[in-house]
């Protein structure tokens, strides 16, 4: 293959690179909650019932921040049966899923789980089945100090401090039609406006996310947001983005090449809000919240049958999955300035980077790529120019055969660089226009020969993490030799 130049330049940035862009998502779906984060019958289970094992793994990904506790659950789920006594808690058919809910896990567990792992609490409100009151109960109950009812609730249940939760969304993909309360734009405009303000009279510090669209495929995409925007624009802080993506017609080069079509997400969504912030004057404009996003394809079970903790979206992860898992981190990195906050979807058994069968747990594909830019998430987005060889994908267009994001710590520069190509190695030069580059410091990769590789519960080690090394630092610029199928995450220092 051709050599690709990467050239960046500190003048040329796109902003700090959040750290709530590595953030998971906890759904009370499936083997999410039950048999993946808290099983109290496992050999793995602490004082608390979580599994420890479960756990460390997902220490690793570094997530700053986790919503709880839906998705679709969340629009038939009244908090206050999940709290208290867990004697006391309703056993209840759950309609999304069609599954049953014990309770047996909820607001304050899942707090003692934030805690446990240094995670930032999202809390999203049931605007389906729910009302503008009970979401601003829910906020006295977690965030307000004693004295009055729901704060006191909280105390009496053995939290006498506030959780302080900082981010709530305002509902959950409120414009499908699978949705429980689903309705006209208009209508949850006002719902969300109305318990918006209940939600900011309780804790004014709060930060809130707008339910935008969900799927392209809806004919109400973009026009659901603009009408939610002309409501809660100078309320919400974030609109939310959901994209799921997938290969149903095995052509691992076109599914590659759906990072333009996440590119063109983004920058739609945040064209929008501009317009609405310049229509209205509103001092600052809502930002993106990319709250639900993943590969997701293959296990399409979305009925529990009446069981608790059914198996339901338990996807298979390989090689191709994980290289398009590097394409949406990718993205979000280029588009630092509007991109603050993403939740990969989700982290435990349901279309997930990690899974249990018993007491057992596999580490998939995608956990490792998303690792790789985790341990490396801090500092400020550079924007790369990129010249190079390309292909024509049949659904998403042009797309260079190299797909690369930068960050840029002090005297540190990483650069995340994936080889779209099939079967050729790919020369990478990369050159920081203002900075010279001294030596690298670490790198990693995930590759193989078969984009259907995948790990198994026998064999851990098909598609994983290495050291990479076939870089050179010459004249302060750097050259790599990227292998075909190729995910390398690269540290350079600089002088």
């Amino acid at each position: 293959m051709e050599l690709t130049s990467i050239t960046l330049h500190t003048g040329f940035d796109a902003g700090p690179v959040d750290p709530r862009i590595f953030g998971g998502f906890l759904e009370h779906m499936g083997r999410c909650v039950y048999e993946g984060v808290y099983e109290p019958t496992s050999v793995h289970a602490d004082e608390a019932g979580l599994r420890t094992d479960v756990l460390e793994a997902l220490d690793q990904l570094k997530m700053p921040i986790m919503r709880y506790p839906g998705g679709n659950f969340v629009s038939g789920y009244h908090w206050e049966d999940g709290v208290g006594d867990k004697a006391d808690r309703p056993t209840l058919r759950e309609l999304a899923w069609s599954s049953i809910e014990t309770n047996d896990f909820g607001t304050d567990e899942f707090i003692g789980l934030c805690r446990k792992m240094d995670w930032s609490p999202m809390m999203a409100v049931n605007l389906g089945t729910g009302t503008p009151e009970e979401a601003r109960n829910w906020v006295e109950y977690c965030n307000s100090p004693t004295g009055s009812k729901y704060a006191d609730m909280r105390a009496y249940n053995g939290n006498v401090e506030p959780h302080s939760v900082p981010l709530w969304c305002l509902g959950n993909e409120m414009d499908g039609p699978w949705q429980l309360g689903h309705g006209p734009a208009s209508d949850y405009a006002t719902r969300a406006l109305q318990a918006a303000r209940m939600m900011k009279n309780v804790d004014r510090r709060i930060e809130l996310v707008a339910s935008g669209s969900s799927m392209l495929e809806l004919d109400t995409y973009l026009e659901w947001d603009r009408q939610v925007l002309e409501v809660l624009g100078g309320v919400a802080h974030y609109i939310s983005l959901h994209r799921y993506v997938g290969n149903p017609n095995d052509d691992t080069a076109d599914f590659l090449a759906v990072t333009n079509a996440i590119d063109a997400q983004i920058e739609a969504a945040d064209a929008l809000c501009r317009f609405i912030q310049a229509k209205h004057g509103h001092r600052r404009r809502v930002l993106l919240c990319f709250d639900e996003w993943n590969v997701w394809y293959k296990n399409m079970d979305m009925d529990g049958a009446g069981q608790v903790a059914p198996h339901l979206i338990e996807e298979r992860y390989n090689l191709e999955d994980a290289l398009v898992v590097a394409g949406f981190l990718n993205s979000f990195i280029r588009h630092a300035d509007v991109v603050k906050i993403a939740n990969i979807a989700q982290i435990v058994n349901v279309i997930a980077p990690v899974q249990t069968r018993g007491d057992d747990l596999l580490i998939q594909s995608i956990f490792h790529v998303f690792a790789q830019y985790a341990a490396r998430r801090e500092g400020v987005s550079l924007q790369p120019s990129i010249v190079g060889p390309t292909y024509e994908s049949p659904s998403y267009g042009t797309v260079n055969f190299i797909d690369t994001s930068a960050i840029i710590d002090g005297d540190q520069l990483h650069i995340f660089i994936t080889n779209r190509s099939l079967d050729e190695v790919a020369p990478v030069s990369v050159v920081l226009a203002d900075r010279t580059i001294r030596v690298m410091a670490n790198a990693e990769i995930v590759t193989g020969n078969d984009p259907k590789a995948e790990n198994t519960y026998d064999d851990q080690q098909v598609v994983t993490s290495q050291p990479f090394g076939d870089v050179s630092v010459s004249d302060g610029h750097a050259t790599a030799l990227l292998p075909p199928l190729s995910a390398t995450a690269m540290t350079f220092n600089l002088v």
